[in-house]
């Protein structure tokens, strides 16, 4: 057994938390050290049996696993707190297991139950052997190798719950902490069989758990059987998928139920349940061979399409069972991701064959082309039905809201707005599947379902226009949606059983020609109301402010960004040029004769210039 070592090897794992439960003690962690202080929920049993302990097992243990972290699922987070608070008690009883430098293993024995704070000691090493193996269970989903280490925790959680299971059974304990004593450990003893695939043992477990349980709710008043009541409704799951697998075939059923209930499996069941259902629907596909859809047969040999198919009325069933939109979302979703996966598969067989090809004689598309062709339909009409029943839980909201709630978002027509254009161009995508060209009936109804949700869309555009005050688009949209629905009305006579799961028609034209006289009546008022706010001081015409300072008048136009203030660009003014100047005088002035200057410049020649340069020029 590799737990046996968990004394040894548990002084580590609690000195690896140590800073963490020193820094807890001080701040966020005070209200466990006070907890650790007093006795756990056993004042108030004690006035009840006198001198004898209590300890409510089930009520701490779901508190705590509520506040540190599984709230989340965060298993690692809740270790450690059991790790830090396992250390503290040590330190409170004054219990530790030696010291720095040597560990000294100690166990607790009956003649320490003088406090049941040693009761709860051994009650927080089972829950972290146990989470411990529930952070593994998480991480073997990708390293399977730590299966075998979650195994030992879970044998180790067992172990440390059989040891308190002993403590309880002294007679210092009261009889409710026994009982509890014993649920617990047949929970995790269950809990190790079932990760073994023991059936029967792990069902025997099961039943021991839920009938104590039972009983201790029957003898309690109803707020403190409520905690029972929900152990008892988390095991009865595990209860129903050991029957099955010893031979019970009617507990797949339950199972399926159970699942629509609760809105999802959690824990041990939640993997092997949709394994299970994979497993059953596989067996069933073995005998299913084609498939037949709009007059034609065609043949299905992909094993993983025959599942999908199978299953396929199961889900929508299923889809229609659901209670809460959560339930019905979730299962819209795995719907979607089976069928993508299919369509996936398929899609790489027509890759590798290549046989896209027309048929030479028929003109028909090849089967395989067909069956992609049937599994895209059914993945674009399950995507329409899901963004209808989100609109319709929209539209649900848009009657409910309250104006003056502003804490969270309310729901807008825009909104729908986006889910009808979803919608729309699904149906589009439906007209265009290979095969279905020269199919007549299957164009006309998708024609009118096009029609419908047209209808509804401008319905929504209309919404949206009124919230805004834009009379005159919202009217026109109105008429709109009328023109739609009455086209409807008058060709859906061969096509009603198709068009009964769509929105009803003829309740949209009765809400739009109501939502028509209201839009009328709030048009008028609000053309009175602008009529008379409008006085002789609002603007008249379009001068830019500039250009009247002088008179008071109201524009709301000056506090937009559109202002008019002044003209830009400016326009051209008449301005004064620079002068020219003409020198007119200039041809009749008679200038002096300058002839003698001229000839005594001609005269000098060689002898001037000698004479120039040695001085000698008059």
């Amino acid at each position: 057994d590799q737990g046996g070592g968990e004394g040894t090897r548990g002084a580590p794992e609690s000195g690896s938390f140590s800073q963490a439960g020193v820094g807890g003690g001080r701040g966020a962690g005070g209200e466990e050290n006070k907890e650790n202080e007093r006795p756990s929920a056993g004042s108030k049993a004690n006035k009840e049996f006198g001198d004898s302990l209590s300890l409510e097992i089930l009520q701490i243990i779901k508190e705590s696993q509520q506040q540190h972290g599984l709230r989340h699922g965060d298993f690692q987070r809740y270790r450690g707190y059991c790790s830090r608070r396992q250390r503290r008690l040590r330190k409170t009883l004054n219990f530790k297991m030696g010291n720095r430098h040597k560990f000294t293993g100690k166990k607790v024995t009956e003649d320490l139950l003088t406090d049941n704070r040693y009761l709860l000691l051994v009650l927080m090493d089972a829950e972290r052997a146990w989470s411990y193996a529930m952070q593994l269970k998480q991480e073997a989903n990708t390293e399977p190798r730590k299966r075998f280490h979650l195994l030992s925790r879970l044998r180790k959680a067992v172990k440390h719950a059989e040891e308190l299971e002993r403590l309880c059974e002294s007679n210092r304990v009261d009889a409710k902490t026994k009982l509890e004593a014993q649920a617990y450990t047949a929970y995790l003893s269950g809990m190790l069989r079932f990760e073994h695939q023991e059936w029967k043992a792990a069902i025997e477990a099961f039943n021991k758990c839920k009938t104590i349980y039972e009983k201790l709710a029957s003898a309690f008043t109803e707020e403190q059987a409520v905690l029972y009541n929900q152990r008892v409704e988390e095991i009865s799951p595990n209860i129903r998928y050991c029957a099955y697998n010893i031979g019970d075939q009617s507990a797949i059923n339950e199972l399926m139920q159970m699942r629509l209930r609760s809105g999802g499996t959690e824990g041990l069941l939640a993997e092997k349940l949709e394994a299970l259902i994979t497993q059953t629907r596989a067996k069933q596909a073995a005998t299913m061979s084609e498939v037949e859809w709009r007059g034609r047969t065609v043949p299905v040999k992909i094993d993983k399409v025959r599942i999908f198919l199978l299953g396929l009325a199961d889900n929508e069933a299923a889809i229609v069972q659901a209670e809460s939109e959560e339930t019905k979302e979730r299962l819209f979703e795995s719907m979607l991701s089976e069928c993508r996966d299919a369509i996936q598969v398929v899609r790489e067989e027509l890759k590798q064959i290549r046989d896209y090809i027309l048929d030479g004689e028929s003109g028909k598309v090849s089967n395989l082309q067909y069956l992609h062709s049937y599994l895209t339909y059914i993945k674009l009409s399950t995507a329409i039905k899901r963004n209808e029943n989100m609109a319709k839980g929209l539209q649900r909201a848009l009657l409910q809201q309250q104006p003056e709630d502003d804490s969270k978002r309310s729901p807008r027509p825009q909104d729908l707005i986006r889910l009808y254009d979803i919608i729309l161009q699904n149906l589009v995508e439906l007209l265009q599947l290979p095969g279905l060209e020269e199919d007549r009936a299957f164009q006309k109804e998708i024609g009118l379902k096009t029609l419908v949700f047209k209808a509804y869309r401008c319905f929504f555009i209309a919404q949206s226009y009124v919230l805004v005050k834009k009379w005159s688009e919202a009217l026109v949209l109105y008429d709109r949606v009328l023109k739609y629905a009455n086209e409807v009305n008058s060709d859906a006579g061969a096509f009603k059983n198709s068009l009964k799961d769509l929105p009803d028609v003829q309740e949209l034209i009765t809400q739009v020609r109501s939502e028509k006289c209201s839009l009328q009546a709030a048009a008028i008022l609000d053309a009175d109301d602008s009529h008379q706010t409008e006085t002789a001081f609002q603007v008249k015409d379009n001068k830019p402010l500039v250009e009247r300072f002088e008179t008071f008048c109201l524009d709301p136009s000056l506090v937009t960004k559109q202002a008019n203030l002044v003209h830009f660009p400016p326009g051209f003014q008449p301005i004064p040029c620079k002068p020219l100047f003409f020198d007119l005088a200039l041809n009749h002035v008679a200038f002096p004769p300058l002839e003698d200057k001229l000839e005594q410049k001609s005269k000098s020649g060689l002898t001037g210039y000698i004479k120039g340069i040695f001085g000698f020029r008059s």
